[in-house]
């Protein structure tokens, strides 16, 4: 590990801190999954710890399996829970780490990125975030060689967030990961009206989301901007609950899975 690493925050929490048993349960949730026919050049997926979201997770990483050698960048966003951030944040650091391993950052580009409206570096909004860390064991289980632009978005226009995107979007070697959850703390019956209206609304690109739709509203509305402009399909790959992978169906959380191609 080089000394200018961001260190796992929620291994042991949200997924297994060993080794082997993360590389198990990662392969276990994967070969759960369908392995698809879309080929994204971006998706959406959750950040609970893996028992209530990670298949959901899985549904949109089994797809990226064929282009392992393909993907060199993920373009990695997430919300702020931990820390409260305006704009974009990003880290100072040179790789964040996994029980799998060190994963590169793309210094290179993410300097560039502080050229843009909203972008500033902030290592304590990375420091105990989860939404973009739980997303790093799949994309080493189903990716070879890569780096990342770890990017948390506060509060931000759709506008800025599309214009981050825009000057990193690329070609085939660059992936964007859009990381959010759906509702929070509804009944079970609930959570599955809103969360199906909420995924309507991605599939229909617009760019209006808000807290109570996705905890990565901002992140979401500025991808989905994005998509419209350049007439992207959404795939609904995968909607689901906490009630349904943990039991408990009296205050749920959401979870979705989608490709953007």
């Amino acid at each position: 590990m080089t000394t200018n690493t961001r260190r796992a925050a929620v291994a042991g929490l949200f997924y297994p801190d060993d080794r082997s048993t993360l590389e198990r349960t990662v392969a276990d949730l994967l070969a759960a999954a369908p392995a698809g026919k879309e080929v994204p050049k971006a998706i959406i997926a959750p950040h609970a710890g893996y028992q209530y979201s990670g298949l959901t997770a899985a549904y949109a990483y089994r797809l990226l399996e064929g282009r392992r050698d393909r993907i060199r960048r993920v373009v990695l966003l997430g919300p702020a829970h931990r820390a409260y951030v305006r704009g974009m944040a990003l880290p100072s650091v040179d790789a964040f780490s996994t029980p799998l391993g060190d994963v590169p950052v793309d210094r290179d580009a993410a300097d560039r990125l502080l050229a843009l409206p909203g972008v500033e570096v902030a290592d304590g909004a990375h420091a105990d975030e989860h939404s973009l860390e739980v997303h790093l064991p799949f994309l080493q289980a189903v990716l070879d060689d890569f780096s990342i632009v770890p990017i948390v978005v506060g509060v931000c226009p759709a506008t800025d967030v599309a214009r981050v995107l825009e000057s990193l979007w690329g070609g085939d070697e660059t992936l964007i990961v859009a990381s959010s959850d759906l509702s929070h703390f509804h009944t079970y019956d609930d959570a599955r009206e809103i969360d199906a209206l909420t995924t309507a609304r991605i599939e229909a690109r617009e760019t209006t989301l808000d807290g109570e739709e996705a905890c990565g509203a901002y992140v979401l509305n500025g991808l989905l901007r994005v998509a419209k402009e350049r007439s992207m399909e959404v795939h609904t790959l995968d909607v689901r609950n906490s009630g349904d992978t943990a039991g408990d169906k009296g205050r749920v959380v959401g979870y979705g899975a989608y490709a953007l191609a």
